[in-house]
């Protein structure tokens, strides 16, 4: 069974479509849980209009399916405020080195 934090290292590798940058490390993963097989993902955007849900929600699915003892996502969606603050210090310097933050 794979634990919690494979999976959030997993997801370090899925990268927003706008920025060089893990969707762990912009903020936008609230929660994982792994059961057996099946990795829930908690996922929110940083906002309504984004245009690029499902190809974000794929690429997780994608990129999880890829691991050795994960059959199933489940990925839901949760319009939890998101804002800079939800950036980790990785995340930061990495927008940084693009001239973005």
């Amino acid at each position: 069974m794979r634990t919690t934090e494979e999976v959030r290292d997993a997801l370090r590798e899925v990268l927003d479509p706008e920025y060089p940058i893990s969707l762990v490390d912009l903020g936008l993963i609230r929660g994982i849980e792994v059961e057996g097989t099946k990795a829930r993902i908690r996922l929110t955007y940083t906002c309504l209009g984004c245009p690029a849900t499902d190809m974000i929600q794929d690429d997780i699915r994608d990129r999880l399916l890829m691991m050795e003892g994960i059959d199933e996502v489940e990925i839901e969606v949760v319009w939890d405020l998101w804002s800079r603050k939800d950036i980790t210090p990785l995340g930061r310097k990495k927008l940084r080195e693009v001239g973005v933050v």
